[in-house]
């Protein structure tokens, strides 16, 4: 990467495999609550897909900005949740969280898995919808805003802004987890030359967090 590229220095408390796990949904999940979302202290959240490597990063990033957060996963990982300081979970294979009532100010889908339409209903008068996967549907909410009311659909093609604001951001990321505010979520780490049985096991749509490439250097070089 060029000197000038998304680059930051690594948090001192962090390990080089914790340290390359944080962008992976710190640059997803930051942007996202905090500039399509507009987070602020005290607002209700929802995490949809909260044990991914969004969803992980968007419920502690959510909590360092002072908001209530309800993260929904599987059964697996409702203690993984709770430990990243979500105040309350939901496991999806035994609730519907679009069919208890309970009204949010974001609600942020990280694994695309729900739609505007569905998460409507549980949006407060005000409240976004975010999600990681644009839809026909929340792209027209978003051209026709009167369809949905006060409510609305946010997206953020993170992947492609730039540098810049990418190395700003790292920075962002750096002082929450110096902080204690963030961690990383690691699954497993595969050395370089595993890179794609790695690949398999993402693929297989069940990790937590991320899944690292470790590669040996010298450290004393």
């Amino acid at each position: 990467m060029p000197e000038d590229g998304a680059l930051a220095i690594k948090p001192a408390n962090m390990t080089y495999d914790e340290a390359a796990a944080v962008p992976n949904g710190g640059l997803t999940g930051l942007p996202f609550l905090r500039d399509q979302g507009d987070i602020r202290s005290g607002q209700q959240i929802l995490v949809n897909g909260a044990s991914g490597a969004v969803g992980s990063s968007a419920v502690q990033i959510a909590k360092a900005y002072g908001a209530v957060v309800t993260g929904v996963c599987s059964t697996a990982n409702l203690e993984l949740v709770r430990s990243l300081g979500a105040d309350r979970v939901i496991d999806y294979t035994e609730e519907d969280f679009t069919a208890s009532g309970e009204t949010y100010d974001i609600v942020f889908d990280a694994v695309g898995k729900s739609s505007y339409a569905r998460c409507r209903g549980s949006l407060k008068e005000g409240g976004v919808y975010l999600t990681t996967v644009p839809t026909p549907e929340g792209c027209l909410s978003r051209l026709r805003p009167r369809l949905a009311g006060r409510k609305r659909v946010g997206f953020a093609a993170t992947g492609l802004r730039s540098a810049r604001k990418k190395a700003k951001d790292l920075v962002v990321l750096a002082e929450m987890a110096e902080a204690g505010k963030l961690r990383a979520v690691i699954d497993r780490c595969y050395p370089l030359a595993e890179t794609a049985e790695a690949h398999r096991y993402v693929e297989k749509g069940h990790k937590k967090g991320n899944v690292v490439i470790t590669v040996a250097h010298d450290s004393d070089t």
